[in-house]
């Protein structure tokens, strides 16, 4: 049976629930039904064929184990769906920090949540792990604002020669530059800044189409999220939003039948709530009018367990990936990546992206 080989950057709380969802899927009842998964199959693979072959952090108390056991280490906090792993045999090494920790989150209470090692491992040995372990696809979930550290080490999935997932929103598949070095290699790229199962923007960007479709006026807008995770504690520090900000504000913008001023929508975490662990809250305001000019307003109130919402992308975003290595198909794949990210090389409506990542998958074309 043919597998996915990957590397993981950032093995924190996404990771843990892809690596749980590995497991979950395969061999089991829920393989069957196929409950949770956007697609059973793709290609001629499950989410049981992905296998994980190297993974980095920079955490003295995931550093040194295996990726089974060190993805339920301390400070993860994600919900366990699946406590039976099986052990990958791939062994986190310690990886390059560069801006992918804020110093803001040195032994922050009460999580504690990083220390690093002192002792970094060098781009060449980034690249000989890569290279040994025979990573096909490097998925990146580092933490947001790590704008360094992922160019950093998309370079380094280029110099392997391997395919990347860009799940964080800093910008290399939307990047023209990016996207033509992953074009000239024939390696496919996917990204930026993954889009959850059912998550804040796709929500979101239904209700704006909705109006847009039923011909109501949007005036005003906001997104507010709070969550206890470490993805939120280390959005604190608000330089690190700049990307992010962009990313989620524009995944709405695009659907928009008149782009709002920027001073009529509002989207962006908002804070930090250690007790609610991995358990995102989102809030979303509509304002617009109706027939005659007569007022409406809605609010929603959205809550999920973040990490696995984004897992339930990040397992078909690799299958793509695979799929596009074994046709030869190079460089950003925009089909993949308007349905998977908030920030893709090219903007679609949900309802374009889902009928052309539809295509993709039945082979009949990459727009």
């Amino acid at each position: 049976m043919r597998k996915i080989r990957i590397a993981i950057v950032g093995v924190g709380n996404c990771a843990s629930s892809l690596v749980q969802g590995i497991n979950f899927y395969r061999g089991s009842a829920a393989d069957g039904n196929g409950v949770g998964l956007m697609h059973r199959q793709i290609g001629s693979y499950r989410p049981g064929d992905i296998e994980v072959v190297a993974a980095f952090d920079i955490d003295r108390r995931k550093v040194g184990l295996d990726v089974s056991k060190a993805i339920f280490a301390s400070p993860n906090c994600t919900k366990v769906f699946c406590e039976k792993i099986s052990l990958t045999g791939a062994i986190v090494k310690m990886g390059c920090v560069l801006d992918g920790f804020g110093s803001h989150m040195q032994g922050h209470d009460p999580l504690r949540t990083f220390v690093p090692l002192e002792k970094e491992s060098t781009r060449e040995q980034i690249i000989s792990e890569l290279k040994d372990s025979c990573a096909e696809i490097l998925v990146n979930y580092l933490p947001v604002g790590s704008e360094q550290a992922t160019r950093f080490y998309a370079g380094c999935a280029l110099e392997a020669g391997i395919a990347f997932v860009n799940n964080i929103p800093v910008f290399i598949a939307s990047d023209p530059v990016w996207a033509k070095r992953f074009a000239d290699k024939n390696l496919p790229v996917i990204g930026d800044d993954i889009k959850a199962q059912l998550g804040a923007t796709v929500l979101h960007r239904t209700i704006v189409d909705l109006f847009r479709k039923r011909g109501v006026k949007v005036d005003r807008t906001y997104q507010l999220n709070t969550g206890g995770n470490t993805d939120f504690l280390n959005m604190l520090n608000r330089t690190r939003l700049v990307s992010k900000k962009t990313s989620k504000t524009e995944a709405v913008q695009s659907v928009m039948s008149e782009r709002l001023a920027d001073e009529n929508i509002h989207i962006g975490p908002s804070d930090y709530v250690p007790w609610q662990r991995d358990n995102k809250i989102c809030f979303i305001r509509m304002e617009g009018r109706l027939f005659g000019d007569v007022p409406m307003e809605i609010d929603l109130k959205l809550s999920v367990e973040d990490s696995p919402n984004s897992a339930g992308i990040v397992i078909d975003a690799i299958r793509c990936c695979k799929v596009a290595l074994d046709r030869g198909i190079g460089g950003a794949l925009h089909s993949p990546s308007a349905y998977f990210a908030k920030h893709p090389p090219v903007q679609m409506t949900d309802d374009e992206a889902y009928r052309s990542v539809e295509q993709f998958i039945r082979g009949e074309r990459e727009s």
